[in-house]
């Protein structure tokens, strides 16, 4: 039977994931703009109808909506909350133009809108290292300590004593990295290269699939090759290094996320597997009930996801702002008014798109359709 943190937990656990997330996010927009001189008119958290609001002395209205979900910093120059230019700040007089989005090079305006992503990035590399150094690293070595009988690795020919050089021509030294590289790509097949007295060998590996289910009864599919490693210890980390690691994990967590959406593109992942505002809210209640070291794990997760979502290039988002910024930077002139208009409307109906189908995802994986249907027939 599984077990629910309950409902009041669990909205309290997602306000306290995504709320400070967003707040992080839009403080890197703000915080680089003000480095450049811009002027910030609103800082607003959350979307829709207005709780609250207040102006500091440099005239930004710092407002609380009501739709927890987002945020968004308009400067002065932007026509609305997604920062389309507004044609009427030429017309301002020069003191006023110099303060917009607008009058700003090229590059600073890039930087301004890639300060978010990266801010999300800093924050969970500050949570990251934080653990890194409160638990320390587990080293484990690549050597095969065991070799399941009936695992992927036995059927390519991997013997214990092996140790694994590389995967795919990426070299792997820790068993970490050997974990890493196959845990997102159940069912595809690689090319492993081991060690084996002394000599490299190549096998072709068909990477197991694992079905495990928490205790809230998520099911979720991981790559297995069917090996365990010869030893595993637990190093203390330094405050210096534990930064580097954190940096090293925050990679390693955005190359899984890019090689899950290249699989999603490519049909080799169903987009069913994709989970929407819902289902973060659940696993956010879940985690709260785990205890606080896993709850604070999740933010550091949800911000690296965060940060990576804003960087796609898609108008509306961070990274579209970015692809029209390098085309400008290119033709020495910004993208036409008309083409960034339909871009933005294309990228709005794409994000309202996925939004719905998440949502129809969270609602199949909490059973809703099933109960409906059980209730029709």
């Amino acid at each position: 039977m599984t077990e629910s943190p309950g409902l009041l937990l669990t909205l309290l656990s997602f306000a306290a994931v995504i709320g400070p997330l967003v707040f992080v996010h839009e403080m890197g927009h703000y915080l680089m703009a003000r480095l450049f001189g811009i002027h910030a008119e609103t800082f607003s958290m959350g979307f829709g109808k207005e709780i609250a609001h207040w102006h500091d002395k440099r005239g930004t209205r710092w407002r609380l909506a009501a739709l927890p979900l987002g945020g968004y910093v308009k400067f002065a120059g932007d026509m609305n909350a997604a920062s389309q230019s507004d044609p009427e700040w030429l017309a301002l007089p020069a003191e006023e133009r110099a303060r917009t989005f607008q009058s700003k090079p090229v590059w600073q305006r890039a930087l301004v809108v890639l300060a978010g992503p990266l801010t999300n990035f800093l924050f969970a590399i500050l949570i990251l290292a934080g653990f890194a150094m409160a638990y320390g690293e587990n080293v484990t070595s690549a050597e095969v300590g065991g070799v399941r009988p009936d695992g992927a690795a036995a059927a390519a020919g991997v013997l214990t004593g092996d140790r694994i050089i590389a995967i795919d021509g990426a070299a792997i030294d820790r068993f970490e990295q050997l974990s890493r590289a196959v845990v997102g790509r159940p069912g595809e097949t690689i090319a492993l290269t081991v060690e084996r007295r002394g000599r490299p060998l190549a096998l072709g590996v068909t990477i197991g699939t694992r079905i495990e289910r928490d205790r809230f009864g998520n099911a979720y599919r991981f790559g297995q090759l069917g090996v365990t490693s010869r030893r595993t210890e637990v190093r203390p980390v330094s405050p210096l290094a534990a930064p580097v690691i954190a940096v090293r994990q925050v990679g390693a967590i955005v190359t899984m996320m890019v090689d899950g959406l290249g699989q999603v593109i490519t049909g080799r992942r169903s987009v069913d597997e994709l989970g929407g505002p819902l289902k973060i809210a659940q696993i956010s209640g879940e985690q709260a009930a785990r205890g606080p070291a896993d709850f604070i794990f999740f933010i550091a997760l949800i911000s690296i996801n965060l940060g990576f979502i804003n960087l796609l290039p898609i108008p509306m988002l961070d990274g579209g702002h970015l692809l029209f910024q390098g085309i400008e930077a290119l033709q020495r002139k910004p993208v036409s008014p008309r083409i960034q208009e339909l871009a933005y409307r294309s990228g709005l109906a794409l994000l309202l798109a996925v939004m719905v189908m998440v949502t129809f995802n969270d609602l199949t994986s909490f059973g809703l359709w099933k109960g409906l249907s059980g209730l029709i027939g």
